[in-house]
């Protein structure tokens, strides 16, 4: 079944990692092999074949660049204007793979009826498909100023999270707490002008609120998991879950498996012994169904890849083509046919075309 995957930091793993995305996972792990610079070296799980055998024919692909001040302990660039180029830099792997054939950016609604027709079409061998990219910046660092999201979105822009990890110029992250910045507070006005949607993932509770307040357009939350399972400020909690729904968004659930399951430490705990098969994250949708009432507002956000990976995925999940199994596991805890259409690409594209009708 076509799918939809809302987070996948594809250029950071290019560019970043120095990953050759074209290649089958195997062939990408046998180049890293013996290497120590990260430690997810030789244990990716993405690729733009791996996405092809998946039915993955349409993802959320990030920039993302970050601007660390002088005392911070996180990577970094160390000026907006470097953040800025380094996103620009993800951009052009994106428009060289465009150029490729291996995929195409999708940016208003004709284009995505146009590409999920080609991805639905059985008569064409899915190998030869290219992968259609949504484009998404995740953490609103690199934006100079204002007047560079007007930029961004003329370049195809399509969805904003104005947080990541730590301190932001526009929005504390993952790890962090209090309000938006001044100019968090104007970025968020800026981007509902601008018809871009607004990714809540990654803000603090405060600003969290603060977003939703500001913001009159669409929202989702791309990876994101629920608190009442896993405890921790990066998860939803039962309350965000509840005003996302009375605004239509959707969450997509991150495979992340610190986020899946209490009590795993990242770069500790055993990924075999001690982590978590796919199945647990329909733990967290079941647990969004029952706020919502419906299925509706669950779907794929994986950051698979995400600075992690099979150390830190479900021990189950070989590559990302292992998405597929999601069918039968969602079927096995009583989804229906449509309800698992939903999860697959419903839901997203449910959410896109009123985004851009």
């Amino acid at each position: 079944m076509f799918k939809i995957d809302a987070h996948l930091d594809m250029a950071m793993n290019a560019l970043e990692w120095n990953r050759d995305l074209t290649l089958p996972v195997q062939e990408i792990r046998d180049r890293e092999a013996g290497m120590t610079d990260k430690l997810d070296r030789a244990k990716g799980v993405v690729s733009l074949p791996a996405l092809r055998e998946g039915k993955i024919g349409l993802v959320v692909a990030t920039q993302i660049a970050r601007y660390v001040a002088k005392d911070s302990d996180l990577p970094g660039w160390h000026s907006p204007e470097q953040a800025w180029a380094q996103s620009q830099g993800q951009l052009a792997y994106y428009k060289v793979m465009e150029e490729r054939g291996e995929m195409v950016q999708i940016t208003d609604l004709a284009g995505l009826d146009k590409h999920v027709q080609l991805w639905e079409d059985e008569s064409i061998s899915d190998a030869t498909k290219p992968v259609g990219f949504i484009l998404s910046l995740e953490g609103a660092d690199s934006m100079v100023d204002l007047s560079f999201v007007e930029k961004a979105y003329g370049m195809g822009l399509r969805a904003m999270g104005p947080a990541h990890y730590g301190p932001g110029r526009y929005a504390p992250g993952t790890g962090m707490s209090g309000p938006l910045t001044a100019a968090g507070v104007e970025l968020i006005k800026e981007l509902d002008r601008l018809g871009i949607i607004l990714d809540i993932t990654h803000l603090t509770d405060v600003g969290f609120q603060q977003a939703l307040d500001l913001f009159k357009g669409p929202v989702w939350a791309s990876h994101h998991n629920c608190r009442a399972i896993v405890d921790h400020q990066r998860q939803l909690t039962d309350d965000q879950i509840k005003q996302l729904i009375e605004r239509d968004a959707v969450i997509g659930g991150s495979l992340d498996v610190w986020m899946i399951v209490p009590n795993w430490v990242r770069g500790k705990s055993d990924p075999f012994k001690d982590g978590a098969p796919l199945e647990r994250i329909i733990d967290h949708y079941d647990h969004i169904c029952q706020l919502a009432g419906n299925a509706n507002h669950i779907a794929i956000g994986s950051d698979l890849d995400g600075m992690f990976g099979k150390e830190q995925s479900p021990y189950d999940l070989e590559t990302i083509a292992d998405l597929n199994n999601l069918e039968n596991l969602l079927a096995k805890r009583g989804y229906s046919q449509e309800d698992i259409k939903k999860v697959m690409h419903g839901n997203w594209l449910r959410l896109l075309r009123k985004a851009w009708a």
